[in-house]
């Protein structure tokens, strides 16, 4: 089968590969339809998470049909149209039973900080990734969600990452009704936690970002207040707009790759000695009220240094943190995109065929040609 996989630093390839098989009663494999290139793929791509193999497959966003089944796998069938959330997990461990299944403690026995992830490196349990003609994906019949006939290939995609992680980035900042909410970034993820925060009733959203095309997007889709931050004092600005306290909640929609500090892009990028930037928390901190909560869901991988952790506690925050546990939020989110409240296909403006992914991951990552996020169409078919 074809598959992009991984040659080193800043360096991916379309390859053949042998195709996935069934190694466990409870495995499916899957036919790949369409995929995502995801801002945390460029973690990968730029080598910032530790144990990216040469060879490996990348992509954990992913929707398909399935081809075949385990003897032990039930609650889906052969032909079944499905996506997948980018954690791999068992279902029944003590995180899964209770909804964690970001934390699932079955399927990563690299560590005990997080559950398996497709495509993601040997740290997250050496899983094979989606941006392939197939995959295999381990419990199937817990970890797949049927897509309805109704619903578009590439409205049920983000459903897969970053509008699922966009959600639990706005439900973590505990909205009541009328907040100021300022997300910084306007990627994917970033655009999703703005849609939700209205969703869930804030009175008003900032979003924050370095690249105009990327404001223009936000203003444009979600109606709401932009900055560019390289044009100001971003934390001074953003007081000067909430009577001098900062934002009740703030999202870091970034992670590890953030811009503004070129000491830190330095030290991550460079000479290895932390896992990227902590601008983006440290935008957070500043610029979020004390007694207000920080909702950090950009990827981070450790270690990390930098982080003003004294004026977080002197400030009285609240930081919550963690891998979206997506298959929680797939149901409601379905019920939105099927009432046409939101159609999350509109982030994708880019579409490539397998051969012009690698060239697509450098678009992306250089944030060309007004890019907020590739989707990529394999065996010849766009549902």
């Amino acid at each position: 089968m074809r598959a992009l996989t991984y040659d080193g630093p800043y360096r991916v390839k379309v390859r053949n590969k042998p195709e996935p098989k069934i190694e466990h009663p409870q495995d499916g494999i899957v036919r790949v339809t369409s995929a995502a290139i995801c801002g945390s793929d460029l973690h990968l791509l730029h080598g910032l998470i530790p144990d990216t193999r040469i060879g490996s497959t990348f992509g954990h966003e992913f929707v398909g049909v399935v081809e075949e089944l385990g003897p032990n796998a039930r609650g889906v069938q052969k032909g079944d149209r499905v996506m997948l959330p980018f954690q791999i997990f068992c279902g029944g461990c003590y995180f899964c039973s209770r909804g964690l299944t970001g934390c699932c403690d079955s399927t990563n026995p690299a560590t005990d900080v997080a559950a398996g992830i497709y495509g993601y490196s040997h740290t997250m349990g050496g899983y094979e990734g989606g941006q392939a003609e197939y995959v295999r994906v381990p419990f199937i019949g817990v970890d797949a969600e049927k897509i309805p006939d109704d619903v578009e290939d590439l409205d049920a995609l983000p459903l897969t990452d970053a509008f699922s992680t966009g959600y639990q980035a706005a439900e973590m900042c505990n909205l009541q009704g009328g907040e100021t909410v300022l997300v910084l970034g306007c990627g994917p993820v970033g655009l999703f936690a703005m849609w939700s925060a209205w969703a869930m009733g804030a009175g008003r959203v900032i979003a924050v970002d370095h690249l105009d095309y990327r404001l223009e997007f936000a203003r444009n889709w979600l109606g709401v207040e932009t900055l560019n931050f390289r044009d100001m004092d971003l934390v001074t600005v953003v007081k000067g707009m909430t009577e001098g306290r900062g934002a009740d909640a703030t999202i870091d929609a970034v992670g590890c790759e953030a811009a503004g500090s070129p000491v830190h892009r330095a030290l991550g990028i460079y000479m290895k000695l932390e896992a990227g930037s902590p601008q983006a928390i440290n935008f957070a901190i500043h610029a979020t009220r004390k007694g207000g909560t920080i909702s950090l869901i950009g990827a981070y991988g450790p270690p990390a240094s930098g982080v003003d952790i004294g004026t977080y506690m002197n400030k009285a925050q609240t930081m919550r943190t963690g891998q979206a546990n997506v298959k929680r939020y797939m149901p409601h989110l379905l019920e939105h995109v099927r009432a046409g409240r939101i159609h999350p296909s509109h982030v994708f403006t880019h579409r490539v065929p397998l051969d012009q992914a690698p060239h697509a991951y450098h678009m992306f990552a250089r944030k060309r040609d007004g890019c907020i996020k590739v989707a990529v169409t394999l065996n010849g078919t766009l549902h």
